[in-house]
């Protein structure tokens, strides 16, 4: 089982990137699907999550800004970042999820700094 995130990098406020997530190793359109973050020293907390029936909800600080969705064909996560600020910087996780397992990616650092 594998989920490779990919797209961080250093952008400037206001700013958008897009974070994508690859699986490989599990039926990944019956997973729910997540994005978390976490910033040194905090909890990682979720930003994002989409079910599989395409559902999604959103942490109310990524409200209108940040999107979430799926491509099940290619077994890939997506997370649309928008309107970026210095306080969405953190390292950001892909999680994939049913009810026997639980998976993580490594992370991908998103720093937001003019």
């Amino acid at each position: 089982v594998q989920l490779v995130e990919s797209g961080g990098g250093l952008v400037q406020p206001g700013g958008s990137l897009r974070l994508s997530c690859v699986a490989s190793g599990f039926s990944f359109s019956n997973y729910a699907m997540s994005w978390y973050r976490q910033t040194p020293g905090k909890e990682r907390e979720l930003v994002a999550a989409i079910t599989t029936e395409r559902g999604t909800n959103s942490a109310d600080f990524v409200k209108g800004r940040f999107n979430i969705s799926r491509d099940n064909a290619k077994n890939t996560l997506y997370l649309q970042m928008n309107s970026l600020k210095p306080e969405d910087t953190a390292m950001y996780y892909c999680n994939a999820r049913n009810w026997q397992w639980d998976y993580w990616g490594r992370g991908t650092q998103v720093t937001v700094s003019s």
